[in-house]
């Protein structure tokens, strides 16, 4: 039977260019086209999803890959697909890494100067997450700068990846003059971090702010209205987290004065 359900749908057109390319030549990495979904759903004799970048997102940064495509990658590693150019991709074999907020570490209370206007009409977890971020400055306390929001939802091409969207950019400032590039991933819901959107994002601001730092933020809802923030790099292509935070939004009155004495003391 055609598998009827979207994810069932992904799945199988996936499995199928993934079977497509897969052997031993190519067991650590091979590109494939998009122009390889419709001639793979006629093959399976099912729908063409109408929005075929969906079905690479989903994978990317949503869910997992079919399980018969998991099996084939060595321990400790795991596939990943990635942009190589416009309308190419890349399966590539990557170190298994998960980035989850480490439920042991503190937490700062910080006032929250959200509008509740803006928290009554956001329409997905990634917008009320980013307006929540840029209203209380979150990007600013945490990285100790002074930072702008550039643009929102940024597309845009980059030369060796194809098109990408950062959810994101700001733009920022110290004390000594250096000036700052800050990509932000927005996590919300069963989106996950992952090694490619970091990457590119990263690459994305080499080749359209070469002259300034790049400091690449991730952002993601946790429980008790609290966001965890973790600046990110890529290090012999693996994603590494260079610093993690969290922070709870509440109203002024709930941060006591012995709260406040105990951010006094602790170290920077």
């Amino acid at each position: 039977m055609p598998p009827e359900k979207k994810q069932s749908r992904y799945d199988a057109i996936v499995e199928r260019i993934f079977q497509r390319h897969y052997s031993k030549k190519t067991a650590s990495g091979f590109e494939f086209t998009r122009e390889e979904f419709e001639a793979t759903a006629n093959e399976l004799g099912i729908a063409l999803p109408k929005n075929l970048g969906d079905v690479l997102y989903s994978f990317r940064y949503r869910k997992e890959l079919p399980q018969s495509i998991c099996e084939t990658a060595s321990p400790g590693l795991e596939w990943i697909i990635e942009g190589a150019g416009r309308a190419i991709y890349r399966f590539r074999l990557a170190r298994a890494n998960r980035i989850v907020p480490c439920e042991r570490l503190v937490t700062v209370k910080v006032p929250d100067s959200t509008p509740e206007i803006i928290t009554a009409y956001a329409q997905t977890d990634e917008q009320a997450l980013l307006a929540k971020v840029r209203y209380n400055r979150l990007i600013d306390i945490f990285l100790g700068i002074a930072t702008y929001s550039l643009q929102n939802h940024l597309r845009t091409t980059v030369k060796g990846v194809g098109q990408i969207e950062i959810d994101e950019i700001y733009v920022g400032i110290d004390k000594q003059g250096r000036q700052f590039v800050i990509p932000v991933q927005a996590k919300g819901g069963s989106d996950k971090h992952g090694v490619v959107q970091t990457a590119q994002d990263i690459a994305c601001c080499a080749e359209k702010f070469p002259n300034l730092i790049c400091r690449a933020v991730s952002a993601q809802f946790m429980s008790d209205n609290k966001i965890a923030l973790f600046e990110l790099t890529i290090e012999d292509g693996d994603i590494k987290i260079v610093e993690e935070r969290h922070y709870q939004l509440v109203p002024a009155a709930d941060i006591s004065a012995a709260e406040l004495r105990a951010y006094g003391t602790r170290r920077r």
